[in-house]
């Protein structure tokens, strides 16, 4: 009787002292997640108001004209669009002159030509973007050991997901604008304090918009007054982000009107079809006795 008491007595030591090791471990977790946010992006991305946005949105050529200035004049830089050429920009609202004209400012390495050797040439409607570097690993050497993504279809390739309920509602509201508001948010999310107990490693920058980290090796692109607006729109971060994100939405998508004038088509002609096919069953069976 004594033997099973003492192996009791240790028995019920060890499942305590287990529990105070698993209450202290539970313990310092939810310490390390309350002050360090494990879950990205920290912040979710601010739904915007844009032009194209529900089935019946348009572009606003506009803006999207503007967009191009600031990716040309910010984000080539360091950005390519290999997908993007140059007479698509006739969507823009671009005559064919204009457009002639844009891609002559820009130098495309050609060849070989018939001497074997490779020539600079300047660009024509039928090119596309060139690209800022020459390869993937000259990109990434130059920024740090990241390679800045193409951003041909950025706009589509990035959105941060959204949970139940709002994925159901974005059926019939037809949401698609998951990444401009992502980019967006990203290139007015830099300047912010990052929750305490979080390492940033160094060199790279605290954004809570950011999807993929704690920071991101891109430092913050834009600043006030750093692109002309010709058209006296605000010289703003704010709307140079606005501008930028819808003219990225138009390079990955930009049939995106047409198909969108079809959808809306097909919808009203479904519509007269089955009104005129319920109108002949009506016609066909009404004097028949059920």
């Amino acid at each position: 009787m004594k033997k099973i008491l003492t192996s009791l007595a240790l028995l019920g030591v060890f499942a305590g002292g287990i529990g105070a090791v698993g209450t202290v471990a539970m313990a310092a977790e939810e310490a390390h997640n309350a002050a360090a946010p494990t879950h990205f992006p920290i912040d979710e991305p601010k739904e915007m108001d844009w032009s194209f946005a529900g089935p019946l949105g348009t572009y606003d050529k506009a803006q999207l004209q503007r967009g191009l200035k600031v990716y040309k004049e910010v984000c080539s830089a360091c950005h390519s669009m290999n997908l993007v050429a140059f007479r698509t920009l006739e969507g823009l609202g671009y005559s064919e002159a204009q457009v002639k004209s844009f891609a002559a400012e820009y130098t495309i390495h050609d060849g070989p030509n018939d001497a074997g050797d490779m020539f600079d040439r300047p660009g024509k409607p039928s090119d596309y973007f060139p690209a800022p570097f020459a390869n993937e690993q000259a990109a990434a050497a130059s920024n740090g050991g990241a390679a800045p993504p193409d951003m041909s279809l950025l706009a589509k390739a990035r959105g941060v997901e959204r949970g139940f309920p709002r994925f159901v509602f974005d059926i019939f509201t037809q949401y698609a604008q998951g990444g401009p508001d992502y980019i967006h948010s990203l290139l007015t999310g830099y300047d912010q304090t990052p929750p305490a107990g979080m390492v940033i490693p160094e060199g790279t920058h605290y954004n809570p918009y950011f999807m993929s980290g704690v920071s991101l090796k891109m430092p913050k692109p834009l600043s006030d007054g750093q692109v002309t607006y010709d058209d006296g729109s605000p010289q703003t971060v704010d709307q140079y982000s606005r501008d930028v994100s819808a003219f990225l939405m138009w390079a990955a998508e930009p049939h995106m009107e047409d198909r969108k004038k079809t959808g809306f088509r097909v919808l009203v002609f479904l519509a007269l079809f089955g009104t005129l096919m319920y109108l002949t069953k009506r016609k066909v069976w009404e004097d028949v006795a059920h």
